[in-house]
């Protein structure tokens, strides 16, 4: 196809991470994609919080089980589905900031933080704000790669063309 096309089909869930902290021009880059996403009626259902001390890292890591890759982070982005949002928005803006992770030389891996409530505490999240997903990035180390490369399903597994 082309640059563009080939940049957006070969993202992937980069967990290893530099000791080196991220620069606030790379996050805040990362942060105003989530904000341009586009959502529902562009009623912009979300909020970000970007946790990027150490021992705040350590700390919301405790709310996921597999939360490795938020305690190596240098910045971790919490997505918070404000009241009225939906999970759909949260995955558009979760691409897009790791996309925009991408173009910028910064690695990232999508996380799940499976005690929400705790994790909403945690950020301070308004009543009514589910707190689900975060984002753990930092720049790539020497080497690092996806875990797993498991490819994709052949397209007639997943695709599905109406015949009308």
């Amino acid at each position: 196809m082309n640059d563009r096309y080939d940049f957006l089909i070969h993202l992937r869930a980069i967990r290893d991470y530099q000791d080196k902290i991220l620069s606030s021009e790379d996050l805040d880059a990362i942060l105003e994609a989530g904000r341009w996403t586009g959502s529902s009626k562009n009623n912009q259902d979300w909020s970000f919080v970007a946790v990027t001390d150490s021992d705040r890292l350590q700390g919301l890591a405790t709310f996921g089980s597999y939360t490795q890759p938020i305690k190596d982070s240098a910045a971790t982005v919490v997505l918070v589905q404000e009241k009225g949002g939906n999970d759909f928005d949260i995955g558009r803006a979760a691409q897009n900031m790791m996309l925009a992770a991408k173009a910028v030389g910064v690695a990232s891996c999508p996380i799940t933080l499976h005690r929400e409530e705790g994790a909403s505490d945690f950020v301070g999240a308004s009543r009514g704000a589910k707190v689900r997903y975060a984002i753990a990035l930092g720049y790539p180390a020497d080497g690092a790669e996806p875990r797993r490369f498991g490819g994709r399903k052949k397209p007639a597994k997943v695709i599905k063309r109406d015949q009308g």
